[in-house]
């Protein structure tokens, strides 16, 4: 993609994410991205040489192959949000194998589903793109509906497909969290003895985090611990959602004293600028030794090309590791889809958008 177009796509907000110098954290405390990754950082880590080789594979496959950046197809959606409200737009997607035909032909690295649809097409795909397990979900029809994310397979299951990584959600800030923790903990323990490596949906869920001041789910400072706590039961990589705004703690301290945040977070360490929002969930990530993957998000119609490459400009210039997008991709015709993957992974592979 040319850098008219991508400015174009960005409209108003062009000079600002383009032109932007960060002054929060500096990049050069990041362990950024890059071809010798996994050798540079990974490497000094307990990992095994089965997980190295794992995570390797993911970085070398696909358009992006080479770069350090990850593209990655994800849908599990046909659990987490039901299969008819995630295919009706396109019902050629309840067919998994038009799920990982669109990875693989919109060069992704990776493919991440369910047991099922991975495990229905294993033998045709499993080495022709590397496959991540999504182990577990929220099955949305308990009535009324309940949130909380439950195994739906082993890890066992996952080895013998082929997958090269498994990958989990943790509801942190809700009831149930304390045991999904726990859980997925375990379980990615135990992908690491196997040699996979492992992903980490790092999701807020608490309804109090929907405040008069905004939705707190996507606060920079609370995805940002949310992230940390991902790290720390060893995810490899972080999936977290955009931050689109800033002080949940100190917004949620208003009727009951909850969690601890310092001053500086929001004076020294973020600004209002997307980008260092973004370089602050990085930082929550070892300072960058785990990869973040910001999610694409939900799909809205004509403006899902803008949004996505919008989202994948802060992503890379915050210091991140690349982009998982699946609902902008599948809910359109599959040539439309490709050139939405396409669209991202040109921003990674831009030499002209830097990290800032």
């Amino acid at each position: 993609m040319e850098i008219n177009k991508l400015q174009e796509l960005l409209g108003d907000e062009a000079e600002s994410l383009l032109g932007h110098v960060s002054n929060t954290i500096p990049k050069e405390q990041l362990h950024l991205p890059g071809s010798d990754f996994v050798d540079r950082v990974i490497s000094q880590s307990d990992r095994t040489p089965s997980v190295m080789r794992a995570m390797q594979t993911m970085f070398d496959h696909g358009r992006l192959a080479g770069t350090g950046y990850l593209s990655i197809l994800p849908v599990d959606q046909g659990i987490e949000h039901s299969a008819g409200a995630s295919f009706a737009p396109n019902p050629q997607y309840f067919d998994p194998e038009n799920i990982v035909k669109l990875a693989i032909e919109g060069g992704c690295n990776a493919v991440a589903s369910t047991f099922g649809v991975l495990g229905s097409v294993a033998r045709k795909f499993a080495h022709k793109i590397p496959f991540i397990v999504k182990i577990n979900h929220n099955e949305l029809l308990t009535y009324p509906n309940a949130f909380d994310q439950v195994m739906f397979g082993t890890i066992e299951q996952a080895r013998d497909m082929g997958a090269v990584a498994v990958g989990a959600t943790i509801y942190y800030g809700s009831e149930n969290a304390t045991r999904q923790i726990t859980e997925v903990a375990e379980a990615f323990a135990y992908a690491h003895e196997l040699g996979m490596a492992t992903i980490l949906w790092c999701y807020l869920r608490n309804s109090k985090f929907k405040t008069a001041e905004g939705d707190m789910h996507t606060a920079a400072d609370l995805t940002g611990q949310a992230n940390h706590l991902g790290v720390t039961i060893q995810a490899d990589i972080i999936k977290q959602k955009l931050p689109e705004r800033n002080g949940g703690y100190n917004i949620l301290n208003t009727e009951s004293s909850y969690g601890k945040t310092n001053p500086k977070v929001y004076s020294d360490l973020t600004s209002d600028n997307p980008i260092d929002l973004v370089r602050y969930q990085v930082a929550n990530c070892f300072m960058g030794r785990a990869g973040l993957i910001n999610s694409g998000g939900e799909s809205k119609g004509s403006g899902d090309l803008a949004d996505a490459v919008r989202t994948a400009v802060v992503n890379k210039r915050g210091g991140g590791t690349g982009l998982i997008s699946g609902r902008k991709a599948f809910q359109r015709p599959m040539n439309e889809g490709v050139e939405l993957l396409n669209a991202i992974q040109d921003v990674y592979l831009s030499r002209e958008i830097t990290v800032a």
